[in-house]
C-alpha cells in the first residue's frame, strides 16, 4: 500500500483516495439517474434509515438494532423491486459505455456478420420531407449494435422492406400504427407502434414534445440514432447520445445520417450544427 498522509489516528493511503473517488462517482451517477423522479425520495428515505441503523448499532441499542437490521435485510429485496426501472436504466447506461458494446470492437473478428447491402437513406429522407410538409409526426429509430428487440416487441412486428410509401402509410394520421416509433434493424422495418423510454432530463427545452423526449430517452441508454418529425412545427430532427440536432434540411439530414450510421467523414453544414440541442 502507498501511504500518503495521516489525519490524527487515520492513515490515508492511495487506495483510500481511489475508493472515495469511485464511491463519489457512483453516488453522483445514481443521483443523476434518480433526479426528477419519485424514486429519489424513496432512495433518500432508505438511506436515512440505514444511517439511523448505523447510529443505533454504534450506540449499543440492541433492540432497535435488531428491528432495523431485520428491516434492512428485507429492504434490499424491496429496493430491487421498487427501483426496477431505474436499475435497468442504470445497467443499460453502463452497458452502452463499455468497449464490448462498441461496434468497432467486433469488426476484426472473423465471425462478425456484416450487412450484405448498405442501408439506403433515400426512402427515409423523402418520407421525412413529405411528412414534414404535411405536419405529420414521425419517429424512426435506426438500430446499430443492438436490434432493440425489447422495444420492438412492445409494438407490432412487421419485418418489411424499407420504402417511402410504407413509411408514409405507417405515419399517416389515420393509420393505427402511427402512434409510436418505427424500428429499423438489419436494413428492414422490424416493428411499428413501438414504445420508447421517455427522458426525465430536466434540461430539455420546453419546445420539445413527447416525440423528442422519447428519442432522447432511447439514445441516452442505447447507441441508436432516432429521426424525429415534429407534428407541431414540421421540423426534422436527428438525435444521438441524448443530443438533438433540430431544424435539418434534406441535405443536412443525409449528411448527418451518413455520419452517424456509417461513420463517414462528411461534416454537416453550419445551419445544422447551430441548431443542435444537448440534453446532457
Amino acid at each position: 500500500m502507498i501511504f500518503l498522509f495521516s489525519i490524527g489516528f487515520l492513515e490515508i493511503e492511495l487506495l483510500d483516495i481511489i475508493d472515495i473517488l469511485l464511491v463519489t462517482a457512483l453516488l453522483y451517477q445514481l443521483y443523476k439517474l434518480l433526479t426528477g423522479s419519485v424514486a429519489l425520495k424513496i432512495f433518500l428515505g432508505l438511506l436515512s434509515i440505514y444511517l439511523l441503523y448505523l447510529v443505533v448499532r454504534a450506540a449499543g441499542m440492541e433492540l432497535l438494532t435488531i428491528i432495523l437490521g431485520q428491516f434492512m435485510g428485507v429492504g434490499v429485496l424491496a429496493a430491487i423491486i421498487l427501483f426496477q426501472p431505474e436499475i435497468r436504466r442504470f445497467l443499460l447506461m453502463i452497458g452502452k459505455t463499455t468497449a464490448f458494446n462498441n461496434d468497432r470492437f467486433f469488426r476484426g473478428f472473423p465471425w462478425r456478420r456484416e450487412p450484405t447491402e448498405k442501408l439506403s437513406l433515400t426512402p427515409f429522407i423523402e418520407a421525412a420531407k413529405s411528412l414534414a410538409a404535411k405536419n405529420t409526426g414521425a419517429l424512426i429509430v435506426f438500430a446499430k449494435s443492438s436490434e432493440l428487440k425489447y422495444y420492438a416487441e412492445s409494438g407490432d412486428l412487421i419485418d418489411a422492406v424499407v420504402s417511402k410509401r410504407l413509411l408514409m402509410s405507417i405515419f399517416n394520421k389515420n393509420s393505427p400504427l402511427h402512434d409510436g416509433a418505427v424500428i429499423i434493424a438489419s436494413n428492414r422495418i422490424k416493428a411499428a407502434r413501438c414504445i420508447l423510454p421517455v427522458s426525465e432530463n430536466q434540461e430539455i427545452p420546453a419546445s420539445m414534445g413527447l416525440r423528442h423526449r422519447a428519442a432522447i430517452g432511447l439514445t441516452e441508454i442505447t447507441d441508436s440514432i432516432v429521426l424525429v418529425v415534429s407534428e407541431e412545427t414540421g421540423q426534422i430532427a436527428l438525435v444521438r447520445n441524448g443530443e438533438a440536432f433540430r431544424n435539418l434540411s434534406s441535405s443536412d439530414l443525409r449528411v448527418k445520417l451518413n455520419q452517424f450510421l456509417f461513420d463517414t467523414d462528411q461534416r454537416p453544414s453550419i445551419s445544422a450544427s447551430e441548431n443542435s440541442v444537448s440534453a446532457a
